[in-house]
């Protein structure tokens, strides 16, 4: 069974910072790649950040320059260091693990920024 737990989320004004921990437990032989999605209310949830077992990112055009996505495989975690946080990137953002083709999600973690 594979678990994760993410932390971090808070309140913030814009302009301001937040750090976003995600830790994977269960029986993980392998990542493949571990992200951040987002999921403001009435809309869609989306791709924020990934990063690949090799290291590899990718950002969202709405996150770039702003947002830095990076892991410690040796401890399947993942962080999210979020600056010049503004009021749209209010959201609850879950963690996504892959391994073996099989996705899972954390529970999710609320951020939400103030003008």
């Amino acid at each position: 069974q594979v678990q994760l737990v993410e932390s971090g989320g808070g309140l913030v004004q814009a302009g301001g910072s937040l750090r976003l921990s995600c830790a994977a437990s269960g029986s993980i032989v392998s990542i493949d790649n571990m992200g951040w999605y987002r999921q403001a209310p009435g809309k869609q949830r989306e791709l924020v950040a990934r990063i690949s077992s090799g290291g590899r990112t990718y950002y969202a055009d709405s996150v770039k320059g702003r947002f830095t996505i990076s892991s410690v495989n040796a401890k399947k975690t993942v962080y999210l260091q979020m600056n010049s946080l503004k009021p749209e990137d209010t959201a609850v953002y879950y963690c996504r693990l892959v391994w073996a083709s099989v996705a899972y999600w954390g529970q999710g973690t609320q951020v939400t920024v103030s003008s």
